[in-house]
């Protein structure tokens, strides 16, 4: 008997304990026990204590089995018979749970405890291993197992050719055929881009029946989305030889499963919110509700400005980054005379996100200033000297520095504060009014208060712009950037039950904790309206769906029908969805996972996915098989080669060795650098050059391609933004390519001959977008990863794997993107740096994104820089 005591006090059988597993909160650890009617949390713990506790329990758990085997050890020849049955017939492939419920047959506790879900055989002691007959080394020695699945998979590619040469359309690969085989309790099938994963699903469950392992109605498959899982219903079904109509396998998504089960036990679907099922639903109502709050509370309305025109983003110390360079790309806008500068809401361009915050506060109050304005001070001995002031108030004559200084007196720049006090002294003596804020201030919360007192002092009066005069000068992106953070934060707050004092504890671990704060408090009164309105209309969203059948399962008021899962775009999955999943599996004994995916496309971390529940799949779900699906069918193997080793830059990705079924083809990756009329290139109308370019080309090869069947190639053009989309009025028509547009995200798991890559550059909404790589999200998630843009580097890596025959990346000429180089490196001479036109570009050999450019220097000689200049001042002699 194990007794709980969390509140309440509660004796639980050992053998009703079905899972034990440690788990990482947002502040803590929890130790999960799973029983057959309920799930018990001991929260608040500590990862030792939590580690320990959980370990303790399978040790006392494991303990009480090996009592129960000693205790009936007559009964054990009943085991040995149906051990010997089942391996002996060698008809099946054999997991743990195949055993197991050979045994569960056998009356009487010995067999209870030998099939139990936490027996450990390696735990077992050697004078009770010892007793044992020879069938238990099954059992108990896993060595054994393996040699038996490893002889059965051999035989059985032999026994199956014929049906793997065709099946959904195709002769599997084999790999894909060891996954079919394969069934251990949990499988994960790290597949590539483009490598089969569905023809896999397809030949999975067309397998199993035809070996008569499960019934068709014990079969559920689960897709990420609708049109995935009519796809592979329509695939199955057309493989199974049935109409879509008579398919007995239950193929569906999350939701509708959930809606499913909650129809089932309540006799009626469940009422879902208005808002649910509409593409923009979600959206649109936290829009509403930040309406809502702005008009009825003051105390909301401050921190929803404070964040949109005072923290855009993150103030994260130079000693983050990993060069100065990474920094400033961090920081900058644009650059201007080789220095990194910040756009502000009133049209200056500042040094840093510190002085950023005091300008938008300034513009926020409609308060007259002057960035950097030229000082004359004469000095005692009657020099002059020009200073230039931070900020200064015309109004009242005063000047304002803005110091990097930090609370202990330092500075992070050399001479800086011996620089600084030279400065306020020679402002001193020239008699001028005169004040300072400081990073320190800035740190601590305090530099806004600061600056609004000082001006107080002198009154300059303040008159705050309305809201819609904010909202006119805000980019759009900033607040869908806001509403998208809201919309996640929102589902994890409700999913994980946090609270406003565990989400204030998360802020002060963030970089920028003010503005961690300040979001804290916002999307906790968010999230209190989110509820409210649920509440009040006694509805329901997908997420709390989810959460309502997960609850049914585990409670066992639902009771699944499920002995076999499969789970497609894995590497998409949520807690929530996981959870359900862990549900049906330990609710029904002896229920198998098979999940698919590829962590290097995982890109949904705004939709609530959480990777280390792919990544991490063992420790989640218990010991597992993980095969590799490595050879694409899609992109040619300089494509696929290249995308691999970029995409495994971040080494907490798998690893994965991807070959292609089509040749490599020599610098099918093009880069064309664009140059721009002013601070941004016009990529439409580069855009709609390389497509005429592209037409033509393929039309003047059309011989080598075309057929009755094939009389166009296919041609995406891909973007990180919707609002760099070239075919917002119409789209083109040409003769030999057909195109589409579509954003990064919405490209995933489609194809084409060819794609272009819009705006492969840096910036805040460049390649990679360092506005969507935002800190705030650590507020939620318990699993943060460390590796810097790791999202926005498995969705670069989707839209490259996009192509068969070649992908152009199309870059502002003077902001090349960091992947670019990335690019060069691994591709070597087989990246093409080339004009519009097609014309070979020179590169750069040193920065490898640059371009070389005729340059003049003194007595006008001539030579060829790097058009990087100052970040790279690499130059050669021009040839003659």
């Amino acid at each position: 008997m194990v007794r709980l005591v969390a509140g309440d006090s509660i004796d639980l059988p050992c053998l009703d304990v079905v899972a034990i597993s440690v788990s990482k909160a947002l502040l803590w650890h929890s130790v999960e026990i799973r029983s057959n009617h309920r799930v018990y949390n001991l929260a608040c713990l500590g990862e030792p204590d939590a580690t320990r506790l959980a370990a303790d329990l399978y040790s006392f758990i494991n303990t009480h089995l090996f009592g129960l085997i000693v205790s009936e050890a007559d009964r054990l020849n009943e085991v040995d018979i149906q051990l010997q049955a089942i391996t002996q017939r060698q008809g099946q492939y054999l997991a743990y749970a195949d055993l197991a419920q050979a045994i569960a047959g056998v009356p009487g506790n010995a067999a209870v405890a030998l099939s139990h879900p936490l027996f450990d055989p390696e735990t077992m002691p050697s004078r009770l291993k010892a007793t044992l007959p020879p069938s238990f080394s099954f059992l108990i020695d896993p060595a054994v197992r393996r040699q038996y699945n490893d002889e059965f998979v051999t035989a059985e590619l032999t026994r199956y050719r014929s049906f793997f040469d065709n099946l959904d359309g195709r002769s599997l690969s084999g790999q894909q055929r060891e996954a079919c085989i394969r069934l251990e309790d949990n499988n994960l099938l790290v597949a590539s881009a483009g490598s089969g994963k569905s023809a896999t699903m397809v030949g999975k469950v067309a397998y199993v029946l035809e070996k008569q392992l499960h019934r068709p109605e014990e079969i559920l498959v689960l897709a990420f989305n609708k049109s995935a899982a009519e796809e592979l219903k329509e695939r199955i079904s057309r493989q199974l030889g049935v109409d879509v109509a008579d398919l007995e396998c239950r193929i569906t998504t999350f939701h509708a499963l959930g809606r499913t089960i909650i129809e089932e036990v309540e006799g009626r679907p469940p009422q879902l919110a208005e808002w649910v099922e509409h593409p923009a639903g979600e959206a649109k109502v936290i829009e509403h509700i930040v309406e809502e709050l702005l008009g009825s509370d003051p105390e909301f309305a401050r921190l929803w400005v404070n964040l949109l025109v005072l923290h855009p983003k993150a103030d994260i110390p130079a000693e983050f980054f990993d060069t100065k360079a990474d920094h400033e790309r961090y920081l900058s806008v644009r650059r201007q005379k080789g220095h990194a500068t910040i756009g502000t809401m009133a049209g200056n361009y500042v040094k840093s996100l510190q002085e950023q915050t005091i300008a938008n506060w300034l513009w926020l109050h409609s308060v007259e200033f002057e960035y950097e304005r030229q000082i004359v001070i004469e000095e005692e001995d009657g020099a002059i000297r020009h200073v230039h002031p931070d900020f200064y108030y015309p109004a009242t004559k005063t000047i304002h520095e803005h110091l990097a200084i930090n609370a202990d007196g330092s500075s992070p720049f050399v001479d800086y504060v011996a620089h600084a006090e030279s400065k306020l002294t020679a402002y001193e003596k020239a008699g001028l009014d005169v004040f300072q804020t400081t990073s320190a201030q800035a740190s601590e919360g305090l530099l806004v208060s600061t600056l609004e007192g000082e001006l107080t002092k002198r009154n300059i009066a303040f008159k705050r712009k309305s809201y819609s005069a904010i909202v006119q000068s805000l980019e759009p992106v900033v607040i869908k950037h806001y509403h998208k953070l809201i919309a996640v934060c929102i589902k994890h707050i409700r999913a994980s039950h946090l609270n406003l004092d565990m989400l204030l504890e998360r802020a002060k671990s963030l970089h920028d904790q003010n503005r961690a704060e300040e979001f804290a408090r916002t999307v906790w009164k968010l999230t209190e309206a989110y509820s409210r309105r649920l509440q009040e209309t006694d509805r329901i969203d997908f997420d709390s769906m989810i959460a309502n059948a997960t609850r049914l399962v585990e409670t066992g008021r639902y009771r699944s029908p499920y002995s076999l899962i499969l789970a497609d775009e894995f590497q998409d999955i949520s807690e929530p969805s996981a959870r359900l999943i862990k549900a049906l599996k330990h609710q029904k004994p002896f229920t198998k996972l098979f999940a698919v995916g590829d962590d290097w496309q995982s890109i949904y971390r705004f939709a609530g996915s959480d990777l280390t529940i792919f990544t991490q799949f063992e420790t989640n779900f218990g010991t597992s098989w993980q095969g590799r699906l490595e050879q694409t069918y899609r992109c040619n193997q300089l494509i696929a080669e290249t995308a691999a080793s970029f995409v495994q830059r971040n080494p907490a990705q798998i690893k994965k060795s991807v070959r292609s079924k089509r040749p490599a083809i020599s610098r099918s990756i093009r880069v064309i650098p664009v140059d721009g009329k002013g601070t941004k290139p016009d990529f439409s109308d580069a855009c709609g050059r390389l497509l005429t370019r592209l037409d033509r080309f393929l039309g003047s090869i059309s011989h080598q391609w075309q057929s009755a069947e094939h009389q166009k190639l296919k041609v995406m053009v891909l973007w990180r933004y919707n609002l760099l989309d070239p075919f917002k009025t119409a789209k083109p028509d040409f003769k030999y390519i057909d195109v589409s547009g579509l954003s990064f995200h919405r490209a995933k798991g489609l194809e084409a001959d060819y794609t272009i890559l819009l705006d492969i550059s840096e910036g805040e909404y460049g390649v990679p977008s360092r506005i969507d790589d935002d800190e705030l999200l650590n507020l939620v998630l318990p699993h943060p990863e460390a590796y810097e843009y790791a999202e926005e580097r498995r969705l670069f890596y989707v839209a490259l794997t996009r192509a068969s025959r070649g992908v152009y990346l199309l870059t502002n000429s003077r902001e090349p993107s960091r992947y670019i180089r990335e690019l060069s490196e691994i591709a070597g001479d087989n990246l093409r740096f080339e004009t519009i036109d097609g014309d070979q570009v020179r590169q750069c050999p040193v920065c490898r994104v640059g371009q070389l450019v005729e340059r003049q220097g003194r007595n006008n000689q001539r030579f060829l820089g790097c058009n990087q200049y100052p970040d790279c001042g690499h130059t050669e002699q021009r040839r003659t």
